[in-house]
Order: structure tokens, then C-alpha cells, then sequence
């Protein structure tokens, strides 16, 4: 049975937090917490988004996160500022085990497919600057749906997509809503836990297994 895996791109791949050094220059000492509280209302807004069925695209959510928090430091930026921001975005820096860890699964034999809030055309534009994007099978969006995860449609209509079944796909996250929406749905689970200090969520619905990063997955799978 070849295992297909689902790699969440946001916070997983795609360092979100790799934009302090630019804020730096615009917020200051804030820049860490800022950046912290911009992925954080980024996320609040495709949850309630997807509850509401009132979609926008990804990028939307993370402008107006920008903005909200814009507000609540009580740091605007300037139209140029704010355009540097967002255009940045589309190009956040790889974590550093990503291209070793992909090739190495790749070469073991695994199914690889990005599944993802963005849409296809920005997830594509990540891979593409970190230089990983031939390393998978193919890109599969939420946008598809017009919702985000973890509503249940979505890990099922990544299973139509990339031609696979629950009990062989395994979703691979550092997010823990991500990784406790694809249990709920039958599949496997793996948690990136990139930090010693991250927590998952206490729900009684523990991941399939926990690596600190890309390059011990495989044999966290084969055991």
C-alpha cells in the first residue's frame, strides 16, 4: 500500500513567522508578539469564516489580520508598508529540515501532496521560492470548496482529489486544529512539533505520532 501525505503548508513548510526581521523595522520591539497576533486573527477569521460559510480567499483573511492587528498595537503602517507586508508574504522563507525531509520521502517512496488555506496559485508561488514545488504530486486548495479547515469537507474532498482513502493518507501539520480535523475524518496524523515548548490541544484525540521535524517522518510512519 503506497501512503499518500498531506503536507500543511502555513506554519508547517512555510515559516509564518518569518517576517519579525522586516517588522522589526516597522514596529519595533513589537515585532515578535505582533507577528504572533497576526497568524493567530489570520486563523480566527477562516474559522469563523468557514462556520459562516462567508468565504473570502486566504490572502483576505491574512490582510485583514494585518490590519486588525495594525489596530490593536496601535502601529498603522503606511500604504507602502502594508504592500511590502502582504507581498512578503507570498514569499516566506522555507523552514531550514524542509527540502531535505521532502526529498527523502519522496525518494522513499511516499505519495506528496501540498493541501492547504491558500489558494493553489499562492501555495504554488511558496513552493516555488523555497525551491520544493517539483517535490510533489500536485497542490490541493480549500479554496476548492470556498471554506478552510478543519471543516470536514475539506480532508474529504483532498481524498477525491488525490485519488486516495482515509486509512492510507496521512496529514503531516504543525497545526494541531489541522491535525485533530483529519482524525476526525479517519485519516493519520502526524504532528510537526517544531518547538519543545508548543502544546497540543488536551481533547482526548492525540496525533498518530509527534516528530520534531520533516526528516523524522518516514520512520515515524514505519513505526
Amino acid at each position: 500500500m503506497t501512503v499518500t501525505l498531506a503536507f500543511d503548508v502555513y506554519g508547517t513548510l512555510i515559516d509564518t513567522q518569518g517576517l519579525v526581521t522586516m517588522l522589526r523595522g516597522m514596529v519595533g520591539d513589537k515585532a515578535a508578539e505582533f507577528s504572533r497576533t497576526w497568524r493567530e486573527r489570520q486563523l480566527e477569521y477562516t474559522f469563523r469564516r468557514a462556520l459562516m460559510q462567508n468565504y473570502v480567499p486566504f490572502s483576505a483573511c491574512t490582510a485583514q489580520a494585518l490590519d486588525h492587528t495594525c489596530a490593536l498595537y496601535k502601529t498603522p503602517l503606511g500604504p507602502d508598508q502594508r504592500t511590502a507586508l502582504l507581498d512578503a508574504y507570498r514569499t516566506l522563507p522555507a523552514f531550514s529540515d524542509v527540502a531535505d525531509g521532502l526529498a527523502l520521502l519522496r525518494a522513499a517512496g511516499f505519495r506528496l501532496y501540498a493541501f492547504s488555506n491558500g489558494t493553489a496559485e499562492a501555495v504554488r508561488t511558496l513552493l516555488d521560492a523555497a525551491g520544493v514545488a517539483d517535490l510533489f504530486l500536485d497542490i490541493v486548495s480549500t479554496d476548492d470548496l470556498r471554506s478552510f479547515k478543519p471543516n470536514p469537507a475539506v480532508y474529504s474532498h483532498f481524498l477525491r482529489m488525490a485519488g486516495a482513502t482515509g486509512a492510507e493518507t496521512w496529514l503531516v501539520s504543525s497545526n494541531p486544529f489541522d491535525v485533530i480535523g483529519a482524525l476526525s475524518a479517519g485519516w493519520r496524523a502526524a504532528w510537526v512539533k517544531r518547538s519543545p515548548d508548543a502544546l497540543f490541544d488536551p481533547w482526548g484525540i492525540p496525533p498518530t505520532a509527534t516528530v520534531p521535524d520533516l526528516r523524522h517522518l518516514a520512520a515515524a510512519i514505519a513505526g
